[in-house]
């Protein structure tokens, strides 16, 4: 009998060492990447991209490309793209209840948006619903029909329902942009051609996006490794990818640059809110290394 009860406690041993080992290896959640998974992994202090690589057997160079070298964080989400196919998950039935719903468009465009893969997911302390909607390919409105969901706060360990790959809504209509005179130079009050592209990105805004504005000192570097024809920017919270709009109080000139990565603390960046490269402090005609700007660019945020 001792010895049955020994194998039994072995066996479930096992089974729950498997477990935590399977749940270790997804970390918060997956992405679906063209059919190959993509590992969402919530960073801890003692996290680097190799510490990282190592648990997830993916090169660290891959992981550093992915992510754009972002300046890893405790609770940063941190995603790791590997050959492994994503699983398909398993159709569960729906109960259907008593209760009545009212009809509104983001309950029919859920509805049909029903033959979607599903993944669940458990929200993390900070998310917001546009951030889980963008990382899933979705929209903050088909994750709150598809959830019953009232208000779009959420709570730190909540599990909800997201659709994967739900077609983005119609673009609005047009509307029609000023001209803006040519000139070889960001001259005053002058956007340049190739600033205009940039413009028109910026105020794409999409839904859950405040506009920010800020004030402070800028400092620049100057770097042969970074292709000179890029506006690059470096900022302390904006999010990576952001279009960022950098104007010059004392010329008066505009420009807008990328935002690729996060600023580190040293003696050159001390009290700095932006770090550029050398051909965006000559677009608003800097004289100085140090030289005070106004910023414009959007958050999912509004804090």
């Amino acid at each position: 009998m001792r010895f049955k009860f020994f194998l039994l406690s072995i066996t479930l041993l096992s089974l729950s060492v498997s477990s935590f080992a399977a749940s270790l290896a997804d970390s918060v959640g997956v992405e679906n990447l063209n059919g190959k998974k993509v590992i969402l992994h919530k960073a801890d202090p003692k996290d680097n991209y190799f510490s990282i690589g190592r648990r997830y057997k993916v090169a660290p160079a891959n992981i550093i490309q992915f992510n754009n070298n972002v300046a890893i964080k405790i609770g940063l989400i941190i995603k790791v793209p590997t050959d492994r196919p994503i699983d398909q998950p398993k159709q569960v039935p729906t109960k259907i209840g008593t209760a009545v719903v009212p009809k509104s468009s983001a309950a029919t465009t859920a509805s049909a948006n029903s033959n979607l893969q599903v993944t669940e997911y458990r929200v993390s302390a900070g998310e917001t619903l546009y951030g889980i909607a963008k990382r899933f390919d979705s929209t903050v409105e088909d994750i709150m029909a598809f959830n019953n969901m009232t208000s779009n706060t959420l709570t730190p360990g909540q599990l909800i329902k997201v659709h994967m790959g739900v077609p983005p809504p119609p673009p609005p209509a047009p509307v029609q942009q000023p001209q803006h005179v040519v000139a070889k130079r960001d001259s005053t009050g002058i956007v340049t051609p190739q600033d205009s592209a940039n413009a028109a990105h910026f105020n794409a805004n999409k839904y859950g996006l405040f506009e920010k504005n800020e004030k402070g000192v800028a400092t620049w570097i100057e770097d042969p490794s970074i292709d000179p024809s890029k506006k690059l920017v470096l900022h302390r919270s904006a999010p990576i990818g952001a279009v960022v709009k950098i104007t010059n109080p004392m010329t008066g000139r505009t420009t807008f640059a990328k935002v690729v990565g996060r600023i580190s603390d040293n003696d050159s960046t001390k009290d700095v809110i932006l770090v550029m490269t050398k051909n965006v402090a000559e677009a608003i005609g800097a004289l100085d290394k140090r030289v005070r700007v106004n910023l414009t660019y959007g958050s999912p945020t509004n804090d």
